[in-house]
Formats: structure tokens, sequence, C-alpha cells
């Protein structure tokens, strides 16, 4: 078994005539777009010719394409695997986009790729382990699309009119939910084209989003993959149609593909998500359901200001961390103002009060001394939420 780079090295001879376009391959792309082509790659409606991987390679401004110093190692392996294999090497790519707006927190970016095939391949960019990138995700949350989905709509549409023929969208993490998006909100003809959706461990929608687009229509050729331990790609997600890869790491770092594990050359497919996360997944969805659109801008906004008080910006850090981090926050609480921190609490008491129904009826078929246990942990969190 190995990794999406192990898989182009084992599977890179053959052509994409020879052995179909697939979700590890769609993987592969997904993680490519998040290198970084301005100034490499042709805009949107610029009028200049697509470039070939080879046109990157030597480009004199090649290394810029790994501005993301965390995973240049992976990254420039991913990169050489896909311009020495036969399966990818005639690429190319145009249709970049990379837009970043502070105030409304929103980074869009997106790229087109032409497969050997003809065949293009629309992938958005995702976010990465960043703070900044988990409030993106968690903005996704509103009811209301935010701007990075509605110009998830306009990219598509703009760029499906350079596409000839049929094609692929997808994407990794915030990008599976935009391709998503776009795909359920398009034109009708531009819908009509697209062969499949690839959502890599994407959050969902509020079920009015998926009501006010044409979900229904495209939900037999999405193909959603996600780890062992997903927590982003089950955020308001509840359809059941996923299928569960094996992981080489645990917790949040499985979030990132280059630890998602290839058996051959398709994924290692488990069974299910594991007990533990899947119980936290469905209480914090059923609780985030719970909430007004005001609630949860107000949660978002607050934790994303105390969250920053942890002096670490990414979550591997801040669960590595997590006794130092939750204490810096309960620090940085106390200088919020007294109505909003007693709005927060009542916002988390919600929360415990969901898991604590829950696991009262799991703990049910156990023995009297762990029901006793878990009762007396239940009076200690109702103390702190009711203090």
């Amino acid at each position: 078994m190995g990794t999406i780079i192990d898989y182009l090295k084992e599977y890179g001879d053959y052509t994409l005539m020879e052995k179909a376009f697939s979700e590890v391959d769609s993987l592969a792309l997904g993680q490519f777009a998040y290198l970084k082509f301005d100034g490499l790659a042709p805009t949107v409606g610029e009028d200049k010719p697509m470039v070939s991987l080879k046109d990157l390679y030597t480009h004199k401004d090649y290394d810029n394409l790994y501005g993301d110093e965390r995973y240049r190692e992976d990254n420039t392996a991913l990169f050489l695997g896909l311009y020495h294999s036969k399966r990818f090497h005639d690429m190319k790519v145009w249709n970049y986009v990379n837009w970043i707006d502070l105030k409304t927190e929103t980074q869009f970016s997106a790229v087109t790729f032409r497969l050997p095939d003809g065949v293009c391949y629309v992938a958005y960019r995702g976010t990465d382990e960043s703070i900044v990138g988990w409030k993106e995700d968690l903005n996704l949350a509103f009811s209301e699309p935010v701007l990075g989905q509605r110009m998830s709509v306009d990219y598509l549409n703009r760029v499906a009119k350079d596409i000839t023929g049929s094609f692929y969208v997808g994407g990794h993490s915030k990008g599976g939910n935009l391709a998503t998006y776009a795909c359920m909100n398009c034109d009708d003809e531009v819908r009509d084209r697209i062969l499949a959706i690839y959502d890599h461990d994407g959050p969902g929608f509020r079920p009015e989003v998926k009501e006010r687009g044409a979900y229904d229509e495209i939900a037999d050729r999405i193909h959603k993959t996600i780890p062992h331990s997903s927590l982003v790609g089950m955020l308001l997600y509840s359809d059941g149609a996923y299928r569960v890869v094996e992981s080489k790491t645990i917790g949040l770092a499985q979030h990132n593909p280059y630890t998602w594990l290839i058996k051959e050359d398709h994924f290692k497919i488990v069974n299910e998500l594991y007990a533990g996360r899947k119980f936290l997944d469905e209480a914090l969805n059923q609780w985030i359901l719970s909430l007004s659109q005001e609630q949860m801008q107000i949660f978002s906004n607050t934790l994303y200001q105390v969250v920053l008080a942890s002096e670490t910006d990414n979550l591997i850090d801040f669960t590595a961390n997590w006794f130092k981090s939750i204490h810096k926050i309960g620090t940085a609480m106390k200088e919020i103002d007294s109505q909003t921190r007693k709005n927060i609490m009542q916002i988390m008491k919600s929360l415990f009060d969901i898991i604590s129904l829950q696991m009262k009826e799991r703990m049910k078929s156990k023995n009297e001394h762990q029901r006793e246990k878990f009762d007396q942990g239940i009076a200690q969190l109702e103390q702190m939420f009711t203090k």
C-alpha cells in the first residue's frame, strides 16, 4: 500500500485510454490544485494559450509553485510524479484564479486541467489545516451561500464555455464543497455535460441550501470519499453515500490527502468511520442545525477570536497542545464582553445537552458502574455550564 505519490510511480505508465480515470486520479488533481500557479498559468479570460507541465517545469519561476513550505516535499513529489508519467505528462493547465479577501474571510481559487485524452477536470482548491481555513469551512454552515460558493458557480459557467464536450469537477476539503455547490447551481446546459463530481472530505450543506439547488439532479454523479476520522467532510453531511478511506495517520491529520492509503490502483476502503468519530460528527451536525443563523455567526466569529489566542495558526498544533490551548482559550474568554460570553455559553450548553442525551442513550446498555461514572461526569459538566 502507498499514497497518491506511490500510485503515480506504479501506475503512471498506464494512459487514461488503458486505465480509466478514477477517484485516486481525482485526489491527485485535487491536491495539485493547491499549488501556486500565480504568474505561471493563464487566468480566466486571459488571451494566452494553456500551459503544459513541461512549460511549468522549465519556467524561471517554477519554484514559486511550492509557496506552501509545509507541503513542499510532498507537492514537489506530486508534480514530478505527474510530469514523469505517461498518464498525465501531456496535461495542460489554464483558467487559473486565486482571489483573497480578508474582510469577507474568502479565499477562492480554481484551475482547469485538460487531460491527455482531451477530457477536462475543473478543480476547486480547498483550505488547509490553518485556523483561517477552518473558519472558512465553518462559515459554510450558514444557510446563505458564502461568497466563495457564489464565485464557484460563476467560474464553472465561465470555463465551461472554453471546454468542448463533457468534463469532471472536483476538489478536496472546501474544494469538494465548492465543486458540488457549483454543479447544483450552474446553468442547465453546463450541468448536463458533467461526467462526475469528486468531493474529497469536503463539508456538506444545510438542507435548505440543497433544496434551492438541483442537488437531486447530480446526486448520482457525486463520488464522496472521507478518511477514517473525518471531521470536515462530515460537517453537515447526512446522506450516507460516501466511501471511507484508510489513512496512515490518526486524528485531524487524516484530512491531508497525502495520508490516504491506496491499495494497488484504488483506495483502501474500510467499512465505516470510527464509532467515536461518527458519534461526535452526528452530534455536531444536530447541534449546528438547531442554531439560528445569528447564533451560528456569533459562535463562529467568537470562537475564531479566542482560538487565535492559543497562539497557533493550524489545527494540528492546536490539538497537539490541547491542554495549553484550552487554558489560553479560557483566559481569552474572560476578555469577551459579558453579553457575548453569556450567548456563547448558552450555545455551547446546547451542544453539551445534545451530546449528553445521545450518550445517555448509549449508556443504557452499559453496566451500573459505568453508568455511575458517566452520571458523575455529567454532573460536573452541568455545573460548568450553569455557573
